[in-house]
């Protein structure tokens, strides 16, 4: 699909923000989150081959003159691959449970929960409740509006340099000598690099297990867990309170993640995936983790639910 036909298929979430008149288009900071893999996924066998749309690059958003058209471009683009990396997180939640329920686990199965722990950094005694209640914690999906507007902010709209040749849409940074882009402006003594990724999905599921397993996110879990533990809806608006530790600039930081989900009205991508999530069976998050075209998992196929312009 073209990037010009593609901008055209998610107007409709940007209409309030149009008929607004503001502009929000913050310059990209350089997130100060660590990608520690290449955003791959531990191997399941109720997991699904990714479909190959996964691999595409990031399309060229710089051609676009319209802001409003660049805007629904970038997020037509990122969310059917927000929807895919979250659906196949929640296979794997799905698994997590599965295994929670039984009285003895398989050599396999167990294999399968201790990487689980060394992926998410979980640090209990294997198979015991505490090992199940922390993966519990950590192995959950992030609200889209979240990710969409933490994209947007960390790379300028899909336009800044650590994007365009890294695929790294979140400034996630990584510390082995040639495993990213160095920084121009990176500090005398600094050995870090902004992780260079194979696909812009990568990033997404990358920058997920980032905000899964870093200690800096603590809080984001926490108030992750409270809303499921109180049955309330996962909200980026919310979570966005346990992201002071990703930028410098701290609150400030936070208040223009929120604005930014305000202004161009991405808790519509909340309500949308909310919505494709009802049915957690089997079969349909299966569906959705291999979905071809990716227009499958685009918002907005029922009309009744897309916001109304005001």
């Amino acid at each position: 699909m073209s990037v010009g036909k593609r901008g055209l298929l998610l107007v409709i979430p940007l209409i309030a923000f149009a008929v607004g008149g503001g502009l929000h288009v913050p310059p990209a900071g350089l997130g100060h989150g660590w990608s520690g893999d290449a955003g791959f996924e531990l191997a399941l066998e109720s997991m699904p081959a990714l479909p190959d749309w996964a691999q595409d690059e990031l399309p060229d958003f710089s051609q676009y003159q319209d802001t409003t058209e660049k805007k629904a471009a970038f997020f037509s683009f990122l969310y059917p691959r927000i929807v895919l990396a979250n659906s196949r997180v929640l296979i794997e939640r799905s698994y997590l449970e599965s295994l929670s329920g039984k009285n003895e686990l398989t050599d396999q199965e167990q294999q399968w929960l201790d990487n689980q722990a060394e992926r998410l950094r979980v640090e209990s005694p294997s198979g015991s409740i505490e090992q199940f209640k922390l993966l519990r914690k950590r192995l959950d999906v992030i609200p889209p509006s979240l990710i969409l507007a933490q994209a947007a902010n960390e790379s300028a709209w899909g336009t800044s340099r650590f994007a365009t040749e890294g695929n790294n849409l979140f400034g996630q940074w990584c510390f082995s000598k040639g495993c990213g882009l160095v920084p121009n402006a990176r500090g005398e003594g600094s050995s870090h690099e902004v992780a260079r990724f194979s696909s812009p999905y990568r990033s997404v599921r990358a920058y997920i297990q980032n905000l899964n397993r870093h200690p800096t996110y603590r809080t984001l879990r926490d108030i992750r867990l409270a809303d499921r533990q109180q049955s309330e809806d996962l909200s980026g608006l919310d979570l966005a309170g346990g992201l002071l530790g990703y930028s410098e600039r701290g609150q400030d930081y936070v208040k223009e993640i929120r604005a930014m989900i305000h202004y161009n009205n991405l808790e519509f991508y909340d309500d949308d995936f909310r919505n494709v999530i009802k049915d957690q069976s089997p079969d349909h998050l299966q569906q959705l983790a291999s979905s071809s075209p990716e227009t499958e998992l685009l918002p907005g196929q029922d009309t009744a639910d897309a916001p109304k312009e005001g």
